[in-house]
């Protein structure tokens, strides 16, 4: 069977409150945004890789390693309407939505992803979630939980504990982790910028309950992701230890 093809958009800007120029760190040898576009380039689903951001120096390391990158506005306010502006300018059906500070993450995790919203028809969007590993704490507010229905499609996002066993019960649902990457239909991401925000979405602080909110299902693959995004500096220089390692 012939996998779907995808374009995948990698949005990055080097303005960031806990890790500033975090895609430029390069540690390791190489910026840390190339890691990221290598792991992309090895997923079977996906032709083409856009970097989208709003400064210079990302755009030359992107082009210094091979990669393709455009410029987009400063004035963004989210990443989804930085990769919107540039999705606007491809004819893909599929536009997968790789953070830029995901240097490990697993293609075939990416791969699972596509192919479960292109096997979909009736949803507009897609995106991963995963059992939490050994060692990781189900409570922690910065891990999001994502609780799924029967369905495959997306019940909730929260930073509690969702769901809560309360009994221990035979075949209870365990806690999911939301993995943070997307995978849209290009004509649906056009109206998901669009959406006014939510309350759940102010009161949690994810963007992802607006489409929810608003009636627009997501769909959630399931995979065992082993790394997650790097927001401070420690977190890279575990990061660069592995690598190094």
């Amino acid at each position: 069977m012939t996998d779907p093809r995808a374009i995948a958009i990698v949005p990055a800007r080097h303005a960031s409150t806990r890790f500033p120029g975090k895609p430029l760190a390069a540690d390791t040898g190489k910026p840390m945004i190339v890691h990221v576009l290598e792991r992309v380039a090895a997923c079977r689903t996906v032709g083409r890789i856009i970097v989208a951001t709003d400064d210079d120096r990302i755009r030359g390391a992107v082009e210094a390693a091979g990669f393709e990158a455009r410029m987009t506005r400063a004035d963004h306010p989210n990443g989804t309407s930085r990769v919107a502006e540039v999705a606007r300018t491809v004819d893909d059906d599929l536009v997968v939505n790789v953070q830029g500070d995901e240097p490990q993450i697993e293609p075939e995790l990416v791969d699972r992803t596509v192919r479960a919203l292109a096997a979909r028809p009736d949803v507009p969007m897609a995106t991963l979630v995963s059992p939490f590993a050994p060692g990781e704490d189900p409570a922690n507010p910065n891990i999001v939980k994502c609780v799924v229905g029967v369905d495959g499609r997306a019940l909730y996002f929260s930073r509690s504990l969702v769901p809560y066993d309360r009994d221990r019960a035979p075949g209870a649902a365990a806690p999911r982790k939301h993995v943070g990457l997307y995978v849209y239909r290009r004509a649906f991401l056009e109206t998901f910028v669009g959406l006014a925000p939510t309350p759940l979405e102010r009161t949690e602080s994810l963007e992802q309950l607006r489409a929810l909110e608003h009636g627009h299902a997501i769909l959630c693959a399931e995979g065992e992701a082993h790394f997650t995004g790097i927001d401070t500096p420690e977190q890279y220089a575990a990061f660069v230890a592995r690598m190094r390692g």
